[in-house]
Order: structure tokens, then sequence, then C-alpha cells
């Protein structure tokens, strides 16, 4: 069991040569007991459901609150086009995150990495990793699992939710077990998978969570666009090998800390930030009528 991202580092290198998924899939087997058949096959429950999640979201139709709906299929579009100024590779990940969290705001099944209202950024990048590196399902499923490994340090150092530590703890946490994953699958090593997940955290620290009305939409959806696009970024930044001048584990601490700092206005509770703007206020009486 590893406790600290130092500790997954040093045990996935010592252990299994490496290969973080490996670590992961031994300590779910002992915080579990399930076996190992049993896990991958959870796992590819997961991913499955993930790839599914990304065809379903790009649809042109709205959520019950009229709030979302259909950007994603307007990025699609767009990048059609061949008119755009970012790489496709990013622009897919931002239309493959938005169509996630799209469908997840119209009630459509999809995996929570590690929320429901982060749900969008692993399946994107994910998406984009399995195209660009040509990953088998092998490989897809050590994605997932070494993304989950690095999940867990920051949840039990941390926080991944929202009401707890704002939406650094939710988009922020996704975004970075993505980078953390594609730079392992891209062939980085354990420690520069370790620097991307610094990154990511460092640019997302004291992001509030300010849902409009309360509901997973507005910025939800577009947060989700802009954590995958940080995610690859940030796993480029640590393959370059590039180094956080802060160590991760002290970057999580940080981000706990900002967390803990944060007035309840900035904690899902929609009394702050974008939800308490006059057109926020307004969405809110519209759709529930107070």
């Amino acid at each position: 069991m590893f406790y600290t991202i130092e500790e997954l580092v040093q045990q996935a290198d010592e252990k299994f040569n490496g290969n973080v998924a490996e670590l992961m899939i031994e300590t779910e087997i002992e915080m579990t007991g399930r076996t190992r058949d049993e896990i991958l096959s959870l796992m590819s429950r997961n991913l499955e459901v993930m790839k599914e999640s990304v065809v379903s979201g790009l649809t042109p139709s709205k959520s019950i609150s009229g709030l979302t709906g259909g950007d994603a299929l307007k990025m699609d579009n767009y990048i059609k086009t061949g008119k755009h100024i970012a790489d496709k590779t990013v622009l897919h990940a931002v239309r493959n995150a938005m169509a996630v969290n799209e469908l997840n705001a119209k009630m459509g099944l999809v995996c929570a990495t590690p929320t429901a209202g982060s749900a969008g950024c692993l399946p994107a990048v994910l998406s984009i990793a399995i195209e660009k590196l040509n990953l088998n399902k092998t490989q897809q499923l050590e994605f997932l699992f070494t993304a989950g490994a690095f999940g867990l340090v920051i949840g039990n150092n941390a926080s991944i939710s929202g009401a707890e530590g704002g939406c650094q703890a939710e988009v922020g946490s996704a975004s970075a077990m993505c980078a953390a994953a594609l730079t392992k699958a891209a062939g980085g090593t354990s420690f520069q998978a370790s620097q991307a997940v610094a990154f990511v955290i460092k640019n997302m620290l004291g992001l509030i969570c300010d849902p409009v009305a309360g509901l997973v939409e507005v910025p939800c959806v577009k947060r989700n666009a802009l954590g995958a696009s940080f995610a690859i970024v940030a796993a480029d930044m640590a393959l370059a090998d590039i180094k956080s001048q802060i160590p991760v584990d002290e970057v999580v601490d940080a981000m706990y800390q900002v967390g803990s700092a944060l007035p309840t206005a900035f904690r899902e509770t929609a009394e702050g930030g974008l939800a308490a703007t006059p057109t926020g206020k307004q969405y809110s009486k519209e759709i529930f009528g107070t």
C-alpha cells in the first residue's frame, strides 16, 4: 500500500519495473479482497461506459434544465471545418470531455472519475491516447489503473469533493489523474507522471466550485473541457523532463490547505462565484422558481 505519491513512484519502480497499473491492481486486491480477474472485469466495464459516454454525448439535445447541451457537437463541427487554431488532439479531448459531461447533465450513464461532475476528463484524454498512441485493450486498462493510483493518493491526502475542497478537488484531481496516466501511456517514467500531477494541481489551486442553480452543468461542462486540455499539456511538459520545483506531495498538501480555507460560498453551495452573478441567479429562478 502507498500513502504518498513519492511512495507510489518508489514502489512501482522497485516492485513492478515502473508499472503503476500493476501496483494499483495489487493494492485493489489487498484493499478489496477481490481477485485479479474480478478487478480487471470491473475496470473493463468502466472502460466500456467511458467509451460509450463519449459517443452518446455527441448530440444536439439539451439537458432538462436547458442550461447545457449541444456544445460538444458544435466543437465537432468546428473541428471538421479545418479552421481551428489548436491541434486536433487537444480539440478532440475538449470535444469529448464536453460530450461526457453534457450526457451526465441529461441523466445519461457516465463513469464517475473521480466524480460525476468531473467525469469528462478521463474518457476524453483516454480517447485521444487510444487514437494517438494506438493503445490496445490491456494498455487502455493500464491507463485507467494508473489514473486511479494517483487519484487514490490525492483523494486520501487532499480531496476529490467540490463540497469539501472546491473545483480544484474535482476537475483538478481528474485532470491530474489524466496527466499522470497519459504520461505513462506515452512512455514516461513514474516520476515524470508524478510531475505531470504537480503541474496540473499547481495550475488549478484555488479553483472554486460554484455551480449555477446548484446543478452540475455551468461551469462544470467547460471546466472539464479545459481540464482535459491541461492534462495533455502537463503530460508533454513532464515528458520533456521539466520538473516541479515544489515536490508533488507538497503540492497535494497545498491543495488540501487551500480547499480547507475556501469559504463555504465557494464549495458547491451555489452561493458564490458564477452562481451568485445576476445571470446565475436568474437561471436559478427560471429553473426552480425561487
